[in-house]
């Protein structure tokens, strides 16, 4: 129990009109991002228009991920094969699990991914638009340091 109060209290957090990073053709929006939900959990919207989009396998040893499909078609990785998803499809991941996602059709697709608990993913996907220019060693630690593992 983390609420010992009796009479309940005002803490609930509304927001509004978020704007999206861009990252090339995908729109991601920080939601509910972990500093607004005292690092409980993190919630990003995914907007991706085509080409393909989205990062290929990888795990996280400290934090579990979660997918709904809101529109279009989705392909999620579950370890073993891809899985082409669609509009009310999940796949919950648990820390370790192999996954990634992407968007091969060419068209519109959107999605939620919840990240509990909510570690601050908000620098690493800042970060993924300037990676590029660094350099394979930095690169690795940018990785590293964001408890994102390719496979």
């Amino acid at each position: 129990m983390s609420y010992t109060g009796t009479e309940g209290e005002t803490s609930a957090v509304f927001r509004r009109d978020l704007d999206p990073l861009m990252l090339g053709a995908t729109a991601a929006t920080f939601v509910a991002p972990g500093s607004v939900t005292n690092g409980q959990f993190g919630l990003y919207r995914w907007d991706m228009d085509g080409p393909l989009t989205g990062p290929g396998p990888h795990f996280h040893r400290s934090l579990s991920e979660s997918f709904f499909v809101l529109s279009g078609a989705m392909r999620l990785y579950d370890g073993k094969s891809w899985v082409d998803a669609g509009p009310g499809d999940f796949m919950f991941v648990p820390e370790g699990g192999v996954h990634g996602f992407r968007n091969e059709s060419g068209e519109p697709a959107s999605m939620l991914i919840l990240f509990a608990p909510g570690a601050p993913r908000e620098g690493y996907f800042e970060g993924l638009a300037e990676l590029a220019a660094r350099t394979e060693q930095e690169r690795a630690e940018f990785m590293t340091f964001h408890d994102t593992f390719w496979v």
